[in-house]
């Protein structure tokens, strides 16, 4: 079946969410998946069993508890944000399949601009020299998922200082802009969505 990508831009995170939830409900057995790829306003989201004691010092970005799996992290502009929104059993997909799919997609992304990267057992998400530069958050309702990854390109990374991210205390981030390669989102999305894409229809 054919798969939809859609460019939307900087877009407001909780306005997102909700078109997720709708598109997910409304959405048939006929439905085409899609991918959005966008960029959020500063924002920390708090996933569904998440701990606010995460929240160190959020000052004055918001905080959305959102019903993603995973605990606290930050979107902002300059990072690339991308939005399966997949039909799992269609796809004969399962959760752990899809994570370590949009691991393997960042990371063979990343390899394409000479950056090793690697994913962990113990955290999800993906990692340079032991930075965290790529997350993951999924949630699956009537059997389709909503959320997905962010990949921090040029992101400003001083927020994640205001929390302990993905739950881990002093975990250092980091980005494609401190690894001497310099993209746009939309140069980075292509071959990140290409990787997704190729990876689904395999």
């Amino acid at each position: 079946m054919a798969l939809t990508t859609r460019f939307l831009g900087i877009q407001d995170y909780q306005a997102t969410w909700r078109a997720m939830q709708q598109f997910t409900e409304n959405r048939t057995w006929d439905t085409p998946d899609e991918i959005w790829v966008v960029e959020h306003d500063p924002v920390y989201t708090l996933g569904l069993n998440g701990k606010r004691e995460h929240l160190l010092d959020t000052g004055s970005i918001p905080v959305v508890h959102c019903d993603r799996g995973g605990q606290v992290t930050y979107h902002g502009p300059g990072q690339l944000v991308v939005y399966p929104l997949l039909d799992m059993k269609r796809s004969k997909l399962g959760v752990r399949p899809l994570v370590t799919l949009l691991e393997e997609a960042m990371i063979e992304t990343l390899a394409l601009y000479r950056i090793a990267a690697n994913a962990r057992a113990d955290a999800p998400g993906v990692y340079v020299d032991g930075k965290k530069i790529g997350s993951i958050g999924i949630r699956i309702r009537k059997n389709c998922s909503y959320h997905g990854l962010s990949l921090n390109n040029y992101v400003d990374l001083s927020p994640f200082k205001g929390i302990n991210p993905c739950g881990y205390s002093k975990l250092e981030v980091t980005r494609l802009a401190d690894l001497g390669v310099n993209l746009s989102n939309e140069e980075l999305a292509s071959p990140l969505v290409e990787a997704i894409t190729q990876a689904l229809s395999s």
